[in-house]
This record gives C-alpha cells, structure tokens and sequence, in this order.
C-alpha cells in the first residue's frame, strides 16, 4: 500500500500522473490532501479534488490524527508526499506532526519505511536545503521534480510522466521510461 500526500505547492499534476499510474499496476492507495492543495488543485488543473480522490482507494482528512496512517501499527510501507511544500518538508525535520501528513511522516520515519518528498521551490535557501540534508540522512529520499532533458521532451506532461517514472523506481515499478544511454 502507498500512502500519497498531496500538500500545497506547486506540481499538483505531478501526483495525479502518480495516483493514475499506481492504480494502472494495481497498487493499492490512500491519499491526504492539505486545504491548501485543494487551492491549487483548483489553480493548476482542469481537475476536481473529488475527481482526484476517486483515483485512490481510500482518502483521509488532513486534521484526522486518528486515521490509521497516524499509527505505527499501522501498515503502510511507502508514504510519497507530491509535491512537498517548504511547510511540510520543515515540520517533518523538525518533528512538527501537526496534521495527518507531517504525523504519518513521522511515523514512516520512526519505523524506518520508505518516505518520499517531491519538495518544490527553487531557488532553495539554506533552511530549505538544511531541512533536506536532515531528513535525507535518516533514509528520506528528497526528489525535487528537476527536469530530464535527454529524454527531448515534446511538452511539460512527458517531463512530468517521466520524472513519476522515476518516483516508481524507487518503489520497485518499472514504467518502462527512457533511461541514459538507451535509444
């Protein structure tokens, strides 16, 4: 089971690729999403945030700190948070589980599964990038959406296609992306 958050910056179509391309290869999912998020998501796409629900299996409220995710009992073994905020990548560095993301964050890291920040800013600053190395050496993969120019992108949904391809490496799915040195 993969656990996605969806948290206020910037990329919002960047976890609907995610969710679409979880639920293709049968991966069962749960999603949190931040109110802030649901601005954005009104924003950024064509999309509904129910529209964006319905591709998961299961949703939670953000404020729900009884939701299993909030447990360490509970089994989820990835948790992918697309796109990371500046907020929530500096509450889950420095403990701050205020909502159900930053505490089910916490938990994945306490119990040593597998934590995923797509963080979007740019530039960072030195907090941003303190923030980072923090939680990048307890384990937490840090993945700034950053462009693959190899691959000669037509438009900005083959960028973002490919770079969830690389999301879903680190899970164990191959999306069959272009990879270096192949034609």
């Amino acid at each position: 089971m993969v656990l996605v958050a969806i948290t206020g910056a910037s990329g919002v179509d960047l976890a609907v690729i995610l969710l679409q391309q979880l639920k293709k290869n049968g991966l069962e999912t749960e999603l949190v999403i931040t109110k802030m998020a649901e601005k954005i998501i009104d924003i950024e796409t064509d999309y509904k945030v129910s529209q964006i629900i319905e591709l998961s299996d299961k949703s939670y409220d953000v404020d729900d700190l009884t939701a299993g995710p909030a447990s360490g009992s509970y089994k989820n073994n990835i948790m992918i948070i697309i796109p990371c905020s500046m907020k929530t990548l500096a509450a889950i560095a420095n403990g701050y589980a205020d909502n159900l993301i930053t505490r089910a964050a916490d938990v994945v890291i306490k119990e040593r599964r597998k934590l995923i920040l797509v963080v979007r800013e740019s530039p960072f600053s030195a907090i941003h990038l303190e923030n980072m190395l923090k939680l990048s050496r307890l384990g937490v993969i840090i993945a700034p959406p950053i462009p693959s120019y190899y691959i000669k992108p037509k438009n900005i949904k083959e960028l973002n296609e490919y770079f969830v391809g690389r999301i879903l490496d680190h899970i164990g799915i191959d999306s069959g992306i272009k990879r270096w040195g192949s034609k």
